[in-house]
């Protein structure tokens, strides 16, 4: 088999892109030359690493591998290969509807389907990974899979139950990290709060960060995606204990109406979840939430819906994303729920409470100006340098705007003195202290 470059085509959250980071590596290993995400050159082998949340995120999906299949029929690609989570799930039909597609993969299929690519039986990397974010940042993935099993949610279904890695194991990746030049790590998982359940029947979490924060060169750490249900509040003491833990908590609340909740099967009351914020606030003061609610769910009245309004103006969140419920084949909800909400309905309610955080967020933003903030600097731009505070993760947060009044070097820190606030954006001036 001639050695032809494969291009890798990720889809979907950080999760997929540290799956791809590691089939990258492998390729490498087998001596291919592996890239992300490039404009395609004549001859390449292509995989596309796909996503399988919602409705958008896989029609998303299949309109990538249609494109890259009429590339392939044009003759600028080789081969065609797909991964992932819309595989995972979908296997049997896609074969069948996308029958030129060379060869499909599950989401965890690694060594499959480098041994398909290369001829070789290569074993599967555990930590090493070609980074493909800039080279001072990156997402250490330390579990895999759910077991709360969310009325709504999909994700069971793709990937399995949950999984912690070994401390140990994490431990030596972020070392290994680290002696690349990699400073900041995004923690992330489908399910934070379950880490170390599987392993001994205790909340590892705190334990975990505790120990990545005393790594020498570990300049930044951020917690992705924990479950508000039994949240181990012992991570907050260890965020307040190392400056290298952001004040920063990604935590998907969904709703903030005890009925909707149960609908949702979220093992949680409303009161519950602002007394878990509450007790987070007054643990880490300066703390910044990202959370991400839902509108439309099955049971969501207008009753229901102003309850969620009333809870997003009394949080006052510092980030907020939210969608439209989206029914999902084979959910609980789709098993034992009408989706009787209509699409109007759920978008306006989108839209109002994106519009209500809008000005939350413009508020907050406000409240920095005249700062000085420890910022990294990811990019330099025509009139910009841009970067970022410990309360911004990369790709969903606002970003500092460093005006050109000298030198900046991307990857490293300075402090930057803000002088102006947008919604999602701050302007500032390198500070000389």
């Amino acid at each position: 088999m001639s050695r032809k470059r494969i291009n890798i085509i990720t889809l979907g959250c950080s999760k997929n892109l540290v799956d791809t980071e590691r089939v990258l590596s492998m390729l490498a290993k087998a001596g291919y030359e592996a890239v992300h995400q490039e404009p395609v050159k004549k001859g390449d082998t292509v995989i596309i690493n796909t996503c399988g949340f919602i409705g958008d995120a896989k029609e998303e999906s299949i309109n990538t591998i249609l494109e890259y299949l009429q590339g392939k029929e044009n003759g600028e690609i080789d081969r065609v290969y797909v991964m992932g989570c819309l595989s995972q799930r979908y296997r049997a039909d896609l074969e069948q509807e996308l029958p030129d597609v060379d060869g499909w993969y599950g989401k965890f299929n690694f060594a499959e389907i480098v041994a398909d690519l290369t001829g070789k039986n290569n074993p599967i990397v555990t930590i090493d990974r070609t980074i493909t974010t800039p080279p001072h940042y990156t997402y250490l993935k330390i579990a895999e899979g759910c077991n709360r099993f969310c009325a709504f949610c999909a994700i069971p279904l793709i990937t399995g139950r949950f999984k912690s890695r070994s401390e140990n194991e994490l431990v030596d990746e972020v070392k290994m990290l680290v002696d690349r030049g990699v400073k900041e790590f995004n923690v992330i998982a489908q399910d934070l709060s379950s880490y170390g359940l599987d392993i001994d029947g205790t909340m590892r979490l705190p334990q975990l960060i505790d120990r990545i924060a005393g790594i020498n060169g570990v300049e930044w750490i951020r917690l992705h995606y924990a479950y508000p249900a039994q949240f181990p509040m012992e991570v907050m003491d260890v965020m307040a204990a190392h400056d290298n833990v952001c004040n920063y908590m990604d935590i998907a609340l969904q709703h903030a109406s005890d009925k909707v909740l149960k609908n949702m099967r979220r093992h949680i009351t409303a009161d519950e979840t602002r007394a878990l914020i509450a007790e987070m606030r007054r643990r880490v003061p300066g703390l910044h939430l990202r959370t991400t609610l839902m509108t439309g769910f099955p049971g969501e009245g207008e009753r229901e819906f102003d309850e969620l309004m009333q809870f997003v103006k009394d949080m006052r969140f510092e980030r907020m994303g939210a969608f439209a419920y989206c029914e999902e084949d084979d959910t609980y909800a789709a098993r034992n729920y009408k989706d009787s909400i209509p699409q109007e309905v759920k978008q306006e309610r989108l839209d109002a409470l994106m519009e209500l955080q809008e000005g939350i967020s413009m508020e907050i933003q406000q409240e920095k100006v005249g700062k000085t903030l420890r910022t990294v600097i990811d990019r330099e731009e025509d009139e910009y340098y841009v970067g970022r505070t410990q309360w911004d993760s990369p790709e969903v947060d606002p970003e500092v705007l460093v005006k050109k009044t000298e030198r900046l070097t991307p990857g490293e820190f300075y402090n930057v003195h803000i002088d102006e606030a947008l919604p999602f954006e701050l302007i500032g001036t390198k500070s000389a202290k």
